[in-house]
């Protein structure tokens, strides 16, 4: 039994540890403020085998005497089938596991995260050192082309005046665009420079109430933002950015939305958090169980969001935990093997995961028997395997690690490095997967940038071999 605590897990406050009485172990996930992005969650205790019965076969219809026709008639023309779908020019839309543009040509994302809207400063972090062009211009020339921005559904809803932002960088007059304007309008400031020069975003749901971290209870909503309030903001976002000043030479800036950040089954208890169907301990995790079903709830939101723009892409993140089996929350897609998201419009929906290393924590598959053959088995297993078998394009929305030569190449078994330097070599080998690195910011011990922002990266053999896999 473990006394009740909670740990600040690193410098930044990224993520917290939680140990609960009489609780498994659970990491919260990425967010504004820290180092690192996903959480994790060790396996509840083993749930027993369920009976299964069979049903009984249908007894068949007894068949009738068919009444002969008075006169001969004109066998009916089958109809014609229905015409391939019309993807309006600039978007994206999948194909297999592949994510297409309206030309049918393959796209893939190869993009950043840049987190700030989704604490409580309201804004992108970083424009206290530096003008938000810069930083998207920055974005642009390592050769990134798409942008995972977090939100809160506070933000959107309360849309307060941010303020931490400098006005003068470098003696120069900077940020001007974002003075007295509200985070919705700083928002759009942001997605409109970043589609005018050929940037594309993704808009992430983060958490409901502004602050670090993922929620905490891994569900997608709260009482205070309960999912109609998840489900209607998600519909304005639509709306606001389906608008044409945000298309740029026909390519519209915004082209999809991740529907909530690292759901995760063990939240406030074992099991009292976001299931996906099919989940054994969870009593099969039944649609009718509202509540706590994330597949529903994805769906829903999905279906919400194309009844407004049906050329968004909708992409769905994996949970911690399926039928006992346990990981980074948010990247556990294991569930879509037997129960699949099913959106109202075709070829819309990327599932998303997340991956960490053993810096964040030390996970079962971080040991001295480590090899990359051995991580390439666990990628598989979680998510990997809807991308090798056809069944939708995977984004791996996040995953990161420090700037220290170690954390990113090691040959040591069960190391950050050896983790790190393993997935890119899986992505480059499999490069139908598309990625995000988490996370662009400078204040970030996973950053990108150095804490000034400066255009140069903090670590330039992590940027090559981010490069690499661009």
């Amino acid at each position: 039994m473990i006394k009740s605590t909670v740990l600040n897990r690193a410098s930044g406050g990224r993520g917290w540890l939680l140990a609960i009485v009489g609780m498994p172990l659970v990491l919260s996930g990425c967010g504004g403020g820290g180092n690192g992005g996903s959480g994790m969650s060790t396996p509840p205790p083993a749930a027993s085998t369920p009976t299964t019965t069979t049903p009984n076969p249908t007894m068949p219809m007894t068949p009738t005497t068919p009444t002969t026709p008075t006169t001969p008639t004109t066998p009916t023309t089958p109809a014609p089938p229905p015409p391939p779908p019309v993807h309006s020019a600039g978007y994206w839309h999948t194909s297999g596991n592949k994510i297409v543009d309206s030309s049918n040509t393959t796209v893939r994302i190869t993009g950043v995260n840049w987190y700030g809207f989704e604490t409580t400063d309201h804004l992108a972090h970083g424009l206290w050192a530096q003008d938000y062009q810069s930083i998207l211009n920055t974005i642009k020339a390592l050769g990134y082309n798409v942008i995972r921005i977090p939100f809160s559904n506070e933000m959107v809803e309360t849309n307060p005046v941010p303020t931490n932002f400098t006005t003068n960088a470098g003696g120069k007059a900077v940020n001007a665009a974002l003075a007295g304007k509200t985070a919705l309008e700083d928002l759009d400031t942001i997605v409109a420079y970043a589609g005018s020069i050929g940037l594309r975003v993704i808009l992430d749901n983060h958490r409901s109430e502004a602050g670090n971290s993922n929620e905490a209870s891994g569900l997608w909503y709260t009482s205070a933002y309960p999912q109609t309030s998840w489900i209607a903001d998600w519909q304005a976002l639509a709306m606001r950015y389906s608008d044409a000043r945000f298309t740029f030479s026909g390519n519209p800036a915004v082209i999809g939305f991740d529907l909530r950040n690292e759901p995760h089954l063990i939240g406030g208890s074992a099991k009292s958090g976001s299931c996906w169907t099919g989940d054994t301990t969870v009593n099969g995790c039944p649609a009718s169980l509202t509540s706590q079903n994330w597949t529903v709830a994805a769906q829903t939101a999905g279906n919400a969001i194309l009844s407004i723009n049906p050329n968004l892409l909708i992409f769905v993140e994996g949970l911690d935990c399926y039928s006992g089996v346990c990981g980074w929350q948010g990247g556990n897609l294991m569930g879509v093997a037997g129960n699949p998201v099913v959106l109202n419009v075709s070829n819309q929906l990327v599932y998303s995961a997340h991956d960490y290393g053993p810096s964040l924590f030390q996970q079962s598959w971080f040991n001295s028997t480590t090899t990359p053959d051995s991580l390439n088995a666990v990628w598989n297993k979680y998510w990997g395997y809807i991308s090798a078998a056809g069944t939708a394009p995977v984004w791996l929305g996040e995953f990161g690690t420090g700037n220290n030569a170690t954390d990113i190449q090691n040959t040591a078994a069960g190391s950050q490095g050896q983790w790190f330097s393993a997935l890119v070599a899986y992505i480059k080998s499999n490069p139908q997967i598309n990625w995000t690195y988490w996370a662009l910011n400078g204040e970030d011990s996973y950053g990108l940038l150095d804490s000034n922002y400066d255009p140069t990266p903090a670590n330039a053999t992590k940027q090559s071999l981010l490069k690499g896999i661009q």
